[in-house]
């Protein structure tokens, strides 16, 4: 991937924990590393086709000018995002902040944060089977959209199925999604979580009714075992409604744990 660099942008700003740090404000460097491709910006000779780094500057002295932050961790993380959400062909940042009069009472050059943002590929499940469903998925899916953080980028058919684990209970209505996603893992769950609190979610019995289930699939090619999280999602290759809506939007995505395409696990559980 190709890389725009900035290095030391000189910003006055009122970042900081000590009042007189608020008041008074101080000079601060930003450097920032875009990760993006530039081929067919230089193959056109098209500037709508990379990042105008001239306006690109402007754009963050007033965006990191605009707030007061305690901490200069806040300050970087809140310019990667602003970055990332408003130049699209930006698919990660580095953003690098330098503090030179940071009041530290001893001879330093400067003290300073660097951090690393991007977006993430996942793709999440959906189901319902209480009241009107196909208003629970479409209502779920507005929801996702609605945060800057989450951008929806193909949707599948809505399918009906039986009941699975719990049998007696009503057919859902199943789909999948990819989004592309800032939330790392963790964010990306209570944010799925809040949504499904807001639409009634109620937890009774173990794969019993609900109005809406939103599950973690995939996220990039992460494997992860942690308490709070499986991924990929545990047993969704067993479960033909996950399967059969993943493979129409990405069946050539590999599991990252069987190493096998979605169209080909897919296949093999049609032959089950």
């Amino acid at each position: 991937m190709d890389r725009i660099f900035i290095k030391d942008l000189e910003v006055y700003a009122n970042h900081g924990v000590y009042s007189q740090e608020k008041d008074l404000g101080q000079k601060f460097l930003i450097s920032l590393d875009l990760c993006l491709d530039l081929r067919e910006a230089a193959k056109d000779k098209d500037i709508n086709k990379t990042v105008n780094y001239g306006e690109l500057c402007h754009k963050v002295v007033e965006e990191f000018s605009k707030e007061k932050y305690d901490l200069i961790e806040t300050a970087a993380e809140k310019l990667a995002e602003f970055i990332l959400i408003n130049y699209e062909l930006v698919n990660s940042v580095k953003v690098k902040l330098k503090k030179p009069w940071a009041p530290i009472g001893l001879p330093v050059e400067y003290a300073g944060v660097e951090i690393e943002r991007g977006w993430h590929k996942a793709y999440i499940a959906l189901g319902s089977n209480m009241g009107d469903k196909e208003k629970n998925l479409l209502k779920a899916i507005e929801y996702i959209e609605t945060s800057e953080s989450c951008k929806v980028i193909k949707r599948s058919s809505f399918i009906t199925t039986a009941p699975w684990g719990y049998e007696e209970q009503d057919d859902f209505l199943n789909a999948v999604i990819e989004i592309k996603t800032l939330f790392n893992p963790k964010e990306l769950l209570e944010f799925l979580l809040s949504i499904e609190k807001e639409l009634k979610r109620e937890r009774i019995i173990k794969w019993g009714p609900r109005t809406i289930d939103l599950d973690i699939l995939l996220y990039d090619d992460m494997i992860s075992s942690n308490e709070e999280m499986v991924i990929p999602h545990p047993r969704m290759e067993e479960r033909m409604f996950v399967m059969e809506p993943l493979s129409e939007i990405a069946p050539y995505v590999v599991h990252p744990v069987l190493n096998k395409r979605i169209i080909q696990i897919k296949k093999e559980l049609e032959l089950k």
